[in-house]
């Protein structure tokens, strides 16, 4: 697949277009569920302890989104993007509420956000599939952008391309999850993506 053939970008938030600001260690400890964090909150039975899990989730995303950063080059990448008419999205496993603080916070525009009250919860691929649709282009030719093996399994669902943004570290489970480019800084997207 030729890099002209790339139509649209999708985002993770945190740890991808934000410095990661959630501290899963600490939100797991709190609530007494074991990785991953959602699956076995989900797990809980309905009723008292699911809901005090989510309300405990909930606060540390509410205090998270209020210290966020965003990562380097995210605004200048987003415009460029822009520029190309390079639609984008946010898809995150993060509540709607915490997402839509922090884009408020730094003002990034993208065309479609979607979250975990949204759509089922990377990795499962029913989230990348609605953004196509929303963008009218074929998985194929949409690229998931993120930090973490669930991003890039995401996109491996849904037959997307995908991009891991290392920061400069290559995670252990890259011997056996393999995306298709590897990101050492969120700039780096930009090659893939040549202005006319």
């Amino acid at each position: 697949m030729s890099r002209s053939s790339l139509q649209a970008v999708i985002f993770d938030l945190d740890g991808t277009l934000t410095r990661p600001y959630l501290n899963f260690r600490a939100i797991q400890a709190a609530i007494g569920v074991a990785e991953p964090l959602l699956e076995s909150m989900l797990a809980l039975p309905p009723g008292p302890a699911r809901d005090r899990a989510f309300g405990i989730l909930e606060g540390f995303e509410a205090e998270a989104a209020e210290a966020s950063e965003l990562n380097v080059g995210a605004r200048d990448v987003l415009a460029q993007l822009r520029e190309r008419a390079i639609p984008t999205a946010v898809l995150t496993r993060n509540s709607r509420r915490s997402t839509e603080r922090v884009l408020r916070k730094h003002g990034l525009q993208v065309e479609v956000c979607l979250t975990r009250d949204d759509a089922p919860a990377k990795p499962r691929p029913e989230p990348l599939w609605m953004i196509c649709e929303r963008f009218g282009v074929l998985p194929a030719q949409a690229l998931m952008v993120g930090d973490f093996k669930f991003d890039i399994l995401a996109g491996r669902n849904a037959g997307t391309r995908t991009a891991l943004l290392t920061h400069g570290t290559s995670p252990a489970y890259l011997e056996e999850i393999r995306p298709d480019h590897l990101l050492e800084r969120l700039e780096d997207l930009l090659a893939l993506f040549p202005a006319d």
